[in-house]
């Protein structure tokens, strides 16, 4: 039995994006469109026999009817070839409010053929074309439901917090121990476990998170643990350890450029339906998948240097700038500040796909605080210098930085829209 694992697909994120005149859509939507289409593809030739989706099918818990219709036309392609397609909500999926349905809902509700919704906790029965597969599904917990219990009222929310993971964790074993040890199990969950590497999730989250120990998932019942809500792959226990592996597949694309350098891909995982629980895991791989680039540009530009947009256009030129994402941030001196202008810059990034930003940090203390004129600053620059001037510290500062460029992109989408 062959399974592949992915997790994060975020249809809807669409910041550093431009309107592609073919199509009228987000060039973005057609990044992570592109990623699934190359993961069907994929399935489709390599013969996988179930595809698990570790949840956030979507960015927002209210998807347009566009988005919508994009990931139904790739279900369709796994569904009408027999391929199994188990669909696991996160916490983007999820609805405000107790008793509204949640975004991949309306597949369990059509009953679309081969194509399954693990909406609560517990182990679902997935038919395969290798057979059985029991799937023990972890979804992302609803706060409302946690909140509506009558043994909630009067709760913190760092209480309401703990009591999530305890209740999930004793849900967890619960279940773990009802499945049947004659047939392949997986779990997917979409959580965080503690030590995972979290990276842009952590600004996308909506709410504090709950987190879980390794040993809560790792269950000697379990073959394999497939994990979703954190964008950077990882595994967390490899094959062949004490117990079933423990991977987080990662998104498919890049959310921002806090996971410039992380690998993007799906997971693969052989199993042996015939072998004895423990045994059956025969092989684990990750396989890359071509995903926009983010690129950054670091530009020191030193003190002697008389044509700073010579030495940035040099910078830019030994990075791989062509089809990606780019910002360039600069440090240089008020006077060498005063001779570039951006637009000596835009031939050198005409390759880029998006040009996130182009920011300076002037480094001449006096001219920081008083010398500059704010309508000369760019608004990085001027958020840049606010930070330093209130103390924040260099990470806070950086975090800060990264949310406000992805807030001038999508403010640059909507205008072009």
């Amino acid at each position: 039995m062959r399974i592949l694992h992915f997790s994060d697909l975020h249809i809807g994120v669409e910041n550093y994006g431009r309107t592609d005149p073919n199509t009228g859509l987000s060039t973005r939507l057609g990044d992570f469109l592109d990623a699934l289409d190359e993961l069907v593809e994929y399935a489709l030739a390599d013969g996988i026999d179930v595809v698990v989706l570790a949840g956030d099918a979507y960015k927002g818990r209210d998807p347009t009817q566009t988005h919508q219709r994009e990931f139904a036309r790739r279900l369709l392609r796994l569904s009408e070839a027999g391929i199994s397609t188990f669909l696991l909500p996160g916490n983007h999926d999820l609805p405000a409010a107790t008793g509204r349905a949640h975004a991949v809902e309306i597949f369990s509700t059509l009953q679309v053929p081969n194509v399954y919704v693990g909406a609560s906790l517990q182990t679902y029965a997935v038919p395969t074309r290798a057979g059985p597969l029991q799937v023990l599904a972890v979804p992302w917990p609803s706060r409302g439901a946690m909140l509506a219990r009558e043994e909630s009222r009067g709760l913190s929310i760092e209480e309401i917090r703990a009591e999530t993971e305890r209740r999930m964790t004793a849900a967890i074993a619960a279940h773990a121990d009802g499945i049947d040890p004659s047939a392949p199990a997986i779990l997917a969950g979409h959580v965080t476990v503690n030590g995972a590497t979290v990276g842009s999730e952590r600004s996308m989250m909506l709410g504090n998170d709950h987190v879980l120990n390794v040993s809560a998932l790792q269950r000697p019942e379990i073959d394999y643990v497939a994990l979703g809500h954190v964008h950077k792959h990882q595994v967390l226990r490899p094959p062949g350890s004490d117990g079933p592996a423990v991977t987080y597949s990662g998104s498919l694309q890049r959310v921002d450029f806090s996971e410039e350098s992380d690998d993007k891909g799906f997971c693969v995982v052989d199993i042996d339906p015939r072998a004895a629980r423990g045994r059956r895991l025969t092989e684990f791989r990750f396989h890359d998948i071509a995903a926009r680039p983010f690129v950054t540009v670091d530009a020191v530009v030193p003190e002697n240097e008389q044509n700073p947009a010579a030495f940035v256009t040099r910078a830019i030129s030994r990075r791989r700038v062509n089809a990606a994402v780019v910002r360039v941030r600069i440090r240089l001196s008020s006077e060498q500040s005063a001779k570039l202008r951006d637009a000596d810059l835009r031939p050198s990034l005409s390759a880029a796909h998006y040009v996130a930003s182009i920011s300076r940090e002037v480094t001449d203390a006096e001219r920081r605080r008083i010398s500059v004129e704010p309508s000369d600053l760019q608004p990085l620059t001027a958020l840049r210098m606010y930070l330093e001037s209130r103390g924040f510290s260099a990470e806070r500062r950086d975090h800060l930085l990264e949310r406000a460029e992805e807030l001038l992109a999508s403010a640059g989408t909507d205008r072009e829209n």
